[in-house]
């Protein structure tokens, strides 16, 4: 099957994507240019990626004492996407961009997660330069933020710690004042910093010429001790190589080493380090200490890196939606193709009959239902998402703060529930193909461990679970949260008049209102311990709810775009949307309760109980 046009369609028949060539960024554009970045998108993802996931999955990148080996087909592959210039295609016709609305640049990105989430991990080299765009010096981005767009150098970002894992408030990382000689480098005040950074996702590698690292540090005290919490945190650039102002490689290793490779579940094409820096194994100047350049002002470190984290949250939901879409086509094609047993009934018992296909199931319909659900509500839901980003950019002033707001509240969803419902895709996927799922004979083993990481990368789902009840849907009064509302409740005021849809209709507004109630109800007693107890199954309803709102929204433009009511793809996508209603939208009401009640069953248990 080809994802085209379910592109085509969430693109341009429900986003109305076209519509934004009327703004003056991107007045240069027409549905011919965004369909021909398609093209060229699924053409490279086709010929480069998708031919060698097995590959990159099975050659693990290894170190060979002095750099980090990946596979031929991986060079390859990058060097394609470099060329097509999706990297800074949203990005200014002056630093070299397409001008691209975000939308476009997620949806053509999509066929590259598809073919192969492991090779494409580019999405850290595009966060790490655009937050050097917002909270970077000028010289900061012509040398590194540009230099990373044009493919020349790579990006990361370093957070995690051995002794701190998501606790960021423990960092650990020291940056001292590189001698006052330093302090009014081009490149921003010069520091040089000590410590050890985990999980690092393309740490080491030899893929471009240099490696920006963005890295999290604090700037001990008058007295050398490190301010306690997250108010301590700054952000700093560490390359791998140090330059000049001219983004020029001066030829001197920056202190920073390799000091192992995680070998992972999934994800394998993709090489995961853990950093030394300042260990002394590469000096500079003759002394221990990587030097890095301090971004935006001292302790504002975490602030500036939630520019960055945000996006990659969002990039990591499209992973896993794409993992669960290469799935469910992959177990759709067996399904059609794989004879075995007979119907359900007095004619299923005569052996002497064919077997059918096992889509003639009602079971193996319910996964597939099931996956088409999860997988293309998903992507919905993130190229919404993308639209917010572009309205946030370009609309006007009292839209666009409503897109960032908007933004924010869905940010967590967007996130969690494609890596725990898009990962549950991938399980039936395996299902479908019974024990032949399970081999290496077939993709859908592969998918799930790949995506089976996604539940953890850029924050957990407890995490997410926590910003979205104890930050998103309370911050500036709750406004978010009614954003949110205002628009489920146009969806509903619309599909209320579509006599197919009015059932789904009053569900969803009977949904929203309990997912209310359950939000007052948590924080009636004021207490964060008591509210955040059961903040995973608030996410879960809450969650459902958008999905809910997303899949009806869909239905609705699906039936009124087609004048017949009758072919597949809109009998596929009103299905889908009537699953979601029927199967999934009536979980909401088991992971509420607990949250009314604040129920106190897991925090109160005694340690020893367990």
């Amino acid at each position: 099957m080809s994802l085209r046009p379910t592109l085509d369609f969430l693109l341009y028949d429900w986003l109305q994507a076209e519509s934004l060539n009327q703004r003056e960024r991107f007045a240069d554009h027409s549905r011919e240019t965004f369909d021909a970045v398609l093209d060229t998108c699924e053409r490279i993802a086709r010929e480069k990626y998708a031919p060698n996931n097995r590959i990159v999955d099975a050659q693990e990148p290894h170190f060979d004492g002095e750099k980090v080996i990946l596979p031929q087909a991986t060079h390859e592959a990058h060097k394609a996407f470099v060329e097509s210039g999706m990297l800074s295609a949203a990005q200014d016709y002056e630093i070299g961009g397409m001008q691209l609305p975000y939308t476009l640049q997620a949806a053509a990105n999509s066929f590259f997660a598809m073919a192969s989430v492991s090779i494409g991990a580019n999405m850290l080299t595009s966060g790490n330069a655009n937050l050097l765009m917002v909270h970077g010096t000028t010289m900061q981005q012509d040398v590194f933020a540009k230099n990373e767009f044009s493919g020349r150098w790579a990006g990361t970002m370093c957070l995690s710690e051995p002794q701190a894992g998501s606790s960021l408030s423990d960092v650990a990382t020291r940056a001292v004042p590189d001698g006052p000689d330093f302090q009014d480098d081009p490149l921003g005040p010069r520091y040089r910093l000590t410590g050890n950074k985990m999980w690092i996702s393309a740490g080491d590698h030899e893929l471009t010429e240099n490696i920006v690292h963005i890295v999290l540090a604090k700037i001990p005290d008058e007295n050398g001790k490190l301010v306690p919490g997250t108010r301590g945190i700054s952000l700093f650039i560490v390359p791998k190589k140090l330059v000049d102002t001219e983004g020029r490689l001066t030829g001197q290793r920056n202190d920073v080493a390799l000091a192992g490779l995680n070998h992972k579940l999934g994800w394998r094409g993709t090489t995961n380090t853990l950093l030394n820096f300042g260990e002394g194994k590469f000096p500079v100047d003759g002394k221990a200490g990587a030097v890095g350049y301090l971004v935006g002002a001292p302790g504002k470190g975490l602030h500036c890196m939630f520019h960055m984290m945000n996006e990659a949250r969002i990039g990591v939901g499209t992973a896993a939606t794409m993992l669960g879409m290469a799935g469910y086509y992959a177990s759709l094609d067996y399904a059609k193709n794989r004879p075995q047993g007979r119907p359900a009934g007095p004619a299923g018992k005569d052996a002497a009959r064919p077997q059918v296909r096992i889509i003639e199931h009602a079971d193996v319909r319910r996964m597939l239902l099931a996956q088409k659900s999860y997988c293309e509500g998903a992507l919905a839901l993130e190229l919404y998402c993308a639209r917010l980003v572009d309205e946030q950019k370009t609309g006007e002033p009292q839209a666009a703060d409503d897109a960032r707001l908007l933004l924010e509240v869905l940010t967590p969803i967007a996130k969690s529930w494609p890596s725990e419902w898009c990962l549950e895709a991938n399980s039936l996927a395996i299902q479908v193909h019974g024990g032949y799922g399970y081999t290496r004979d077939f993709p859908v083993e592969q998918y799930w461990r790949d995506n089976r990481l996604n539940m953890i990368h850029e924050g957990t789902h407890g995490i997410q679970a926590a910003d979205l009840l104890g930050r998103k849907v309370l911050m500036e009064d709750g406004r978010g949260l009614q954003l949110l509302a205002a628009r489920i409740t146009g969806t509903v005021a619309r599909a209320v008049a579509v006599p197919s849809l009015a059932a789904h209709a009053k569900a969803l507004a009977e949904a929203l209102q309990r997912v209310g109630s359950a939000t007052r109800a948590a924080w009636s007693t004021g207490s964060p311990q008591e509210a955040l107890a059961n903040a995973v199954p608030y996410m879960q309803a809450f969650g459902h709810l958008v999905l809910a709102w997303i899949w009806l929204d869909v239905a609705e433009r699906a039936l009124q775009g087609d004048v017949s009511k009758a072919r597949p793809a809109t009998m596929g996508r009103v299905g889908a949307a009537d699953y979601f209603f029927h199967y999934e939208l009536p979980k909401i009401d088991a992971w509420l309760q607990v949250v009314e009640r604040r129920d106190p069953t897991c925090a109160a248990l005694p340690e020893e109980a367990f």
